[in-house]
């Protein structure tokens, strides 16, 4: 009789986590600073990882594990951090003159001796004949003790002249942009840069800390007549203790200045948030915005305190109000799953 009441219980424990007696547990994916692109009728993420991690989909839903972009890592990695750890961080993919550009980060866990490199590859899909990426090496370098500013988590957007500008940081002196070459793959000379978003930081602080300047992941994105700076402020990575959060200003000139909703500077610490605290999740941020059919989306990760804090992926819709703002729905966290197929 025990034994057969535990079977029932079994039976009912996984009726109800699964919908049947049968059904196959539900994997979703697991990804840190998320980094989408389409060619064709087919979705490509990448994410932090080992040499990249990347997926394929049909559908933003339902994805596929494809492996890794490099087979083991970049082969100056360890000449720029010493304590590199094999994880490549925050990639970001644009499309220019036919190739594709996959920018990525070399650096280590709260260090700035740290490299921005870029990849090329003539497809995103690994069965065509022509998929090789060929890596071009480092972009731009920062060097701790040299340089108060990080070289990681890049993004690229062309401006309405034609010129690309990188952006990118994290901590320290906060977020940057910089010309590109004609070649995407260096700095354009003379260089140009400017400083665009960053937080509060005392001179007093030893310029190889951290700080408490808890500012990363910029991306940007042109929406009618505004240039949108999304970043991530406060921590990543401590799972339900995270309190990364998508914060959001706006310029008519990719240069800045980047206001926020109270005309707040973002680069005197200024943000305005695009989505309302959520107890179901924490750390939401290492955001990527994109454009398809017509639609807009934010790409990020959030923790998920149900389920052991793992890191999720979450791709929602963005709507526009009447003042040319962003929006995300509340509840935006609970609505979509990853699902990790095989």
């Amino acid at each position: 009789m025990v034994k057969l009441l535990r079977i029932l219980l079994a039976a009912v424990v996984c009726t109800i986590a699964g919908g049947s007696l049968f059904a196959k547990p539900v994997l979703q994916v697991d990804v840190h600073d998320p980094a989408l692109a389409r060619e064709g009728n087919t979705y490509y993420l990448y994410s932090t990882g080992p040499g990249v991690t990347f997926y394929s989909s049909k559908d933003r839903k339902k994805w596929l594990l494809r492996g890794r972009v490099f087979p083991t890592e970049p082969a100056w990695a360890r000449s720029v951090a010493s304590n590199f750890s094999g994880h490549i961080w925050a990639p970001d993919v644009a499309f220019h003159d036919g190739k594709y550009y996959l920018y990525y980060s070399v650096s280590g866990f709260g260090k700035n001796d740290s490299a921005i490199g870029v990849t090329v590859n003539r497809t995103l899909n690994p069965a065509s004949a022509d998929y090789k990426w060929e890596d071009r090496g480092i972009v731009l370098r920062s060097v701790a003790g040299r340089d108060l500013w990080n070289a990681i988590d890049p993004n690229v957007i062309v401006d309405g002249n034609g010129t690309p500008w990188m952006t990118f940081g994290s901590f320290w002196s906060g977020i940057k942009l910089v010309k590109l070459n004609a070649s995407w793959t260096g700095l354009a000379e003379p260089e140009e840069w400017f400083s665009i978003a960053k937080r509060e930081r005392s001179v007093l602080l030893d310029d190889k800390s951290t700080g408490p300047a808890e500012i990363e992941g910029p991306f940007l994105f042109k929406k009618g007549d505004y240039y949108y700076l999304f970043v991530s402020t406060g921590l990543c990575c401590r799972g339900k203790n995270s309190t990364y959060r998508i914060m959001v200003g706006r310029s008519k000139d990719v240069t800045g200045p980047y206001l926020d909703r109270e005309g707040r500077d973002m680069a005197a610490g200024g943000g305005s948030p695009l989505m309302a605290e959520n107890k179901k999740w924490a750390g939401w941020g290492g955001n990527g915005v994109y454009t398809f059919d017509g639609n807009d989306y934010v790409v990020f990760h959030a923790y998920e305190a149900a389920d052991n804090n793992f890191h999720r992926l979450k791709i929602t819709k963005i709507t526009w109000d009447a003042m040319q703002w962003p929006t995300v729905d509340d509840k935006a966290l609970d609505h979509y799953r990853g699902i990790l197929v095989k």
